[in-house]
C-alpha cells in the first residue's frame, strides 16, 4: 500500500511540474504565489509525503487546477455498487424466540 501512495504523490509531483513548465512560470514565482518557500515547491514537485495537503492545494490554485481536486472520489463506482448491494439485499426475518 505504501508503494502505491509515494506512487501516487511522485506522480501528482510530476504532473504539478510539467503544469509549471507548461506555463513558463519560474520556481520562485510559484512559491511566492502560493506563499510557500521555494524548498517546499521542490518537495512538492518530487512527491514528497511530508508537505502538507494545504501546500499541494496553493500550488495547484497558482497553477489554475485547485478544482480539479473537487473530481476526486466525485464518481465512487465501488461506494455506489456497495450501497445498491445493501438496497437491494432482502432483509431476513427476526428470529422468533423459542417458546419452552
Amino acid at each position: 500500500m505504501t508503494y502505491k501512495i509515494d506512487k501516487i504523490l511522485e506522480v501528482l509531483g510530476e504532473n504539478i511540474k510539467l503544469a509549471r513548465l507548461r506555463r513558463k512560470l519560474s520556481t520562485k514565482q510559484i512559491a511566492e504565489r502560493a506563499g510557500i518557500g521555494r524548498t517546499t515547491l521542490y518537495e512538492i514537485e518530487r512527491g514528497r509525503p511530508n508537505v502538507s495537503i494545504r501546500n499541494y492545494i496553493q500550488v495547484l490554485a497558482v497553477l489554475g487546477l485547485a478544482e480539479d481536486l473537487l473530481k476526486v472520489a466525485k464518481d465512487d463506482t465501488l461506494g455506489r455498487k456497495l450501497q445498491d448491494a445493501e438496497l437491494t439485499a432482502k432483509e431476513r426475518a427476526p428470529k422468533r424466540d423459542k417458546k419452552e
